[in-house]
């Protein structure tokens, strides 16, 4: 929780259009995306957005599909809020925190229909490819689920899909990509008091009223996901809907 005299800092500073960062309300920190990182995975990314930083794997593995749906692949997404990126994250199973940035990103990614699943099938009914993609804070300063939807979208579109030869996975010398389809990107705002920022630190979600992620691909909606105990009116949704459009020819230029 933030303390009555920040919060009213806070409050005054927003009043004036300015964060304590610096910042306009309506402004993304710096970003950057670093691929390739980890040698083990098919796809990996590092992502920087301000002082919160974000490493997401790309794995696959050979399994069989759901019974509902045999001539289609799996895509499962998980995140862990690592204890030593920020001091209220503890060691232990998921926490809700966890669980909704995993479910955020993943919604995205099916929405915005990136992996075309019906192209992982090595065998119909019987095997076909598990592509798992893992979430880690490194250091947590606001904002993850923007910066692990970069990292997500980075890792898959330059993962490399294995080779199942003989019963075998092969993962050397490969050369085939993922079935990738465009790119999706995000953008969070928060509402502090009467202010709506767009990619709030740590301090900001601390004093979050509301929340509202948006998810974009071409120019379009493809996700949202509403948090924090109160609501946005009407104009404040249209307003963060043609601002999410606007944030994400930024967000994509960091992909490229």
């Amino acid at each position: 929780m933030i303390d009555k005299v920040t919060l009213k800092l806070m409050n005054d500073s927003f009043k004036k259009g300015v964060r304590l960062d610096g910042r306009k309300l309506d402004e993304f920190r710096d970003i950057t995306v670093e691929t390739g990182v980890i040698s083990k995975a098919e796809g990996s990314a590092m992502v920087s957005l301000g002082n919160s930083k974000v490493l997401v794997g790309v794995k696959v593995n050979a399994g069989e599909p759901y019974s509902d749906s045999p001539d289609s692949g799996v895509l499962m997404t998980g995140a862990e809020l690592t204890a030593y990126s920020h001091d209220s994250f503890e060691t232990g199973p998921p926490s809700p925190a966890a669980i909704e940035i995993a479910r955020v990103v993943d919604r995205a990614i099916r929405e915005a229909k990136i992996i075309d699943v019906s192209k992982l099938v090595i065998k119909s009914g019987e095997k076909v490819w598990l592509v798992f993609v893992d979430i880690y804070t490194i250091n947590a300063d606001g904002n993850i689920f923007d910066a692990a939807t970069l990292g997500a979208m980075a890792a898959l579109a330059t993962a490399k899909l294995p080779i199942f030869k003989d019963g075998e996975i092969i993962r050397e010398n490969l050369k085939d990509s993922l079935p990738v389809d465009g790119k999706v990107v995000s953008s969070t705002f928060v509402k502090v008091g009467e202010s709506v920022l767009v990619d709030p630190t740590m301090q900001e979600e601390s004093a979050l009223d509301a929340r509202l992620t948006i998810g974009i691909k071409d120019g379009n909606i493809v996700s949202l996901q509403k948090g924090g105990n109160h609501g946005f009116n009407d104009q404040e949704v249209e307003d963060m809907i043609d601002r999410s459009i606007v944030h994400s020819k930024k967000l994509l230029k960091a992909l490229k």
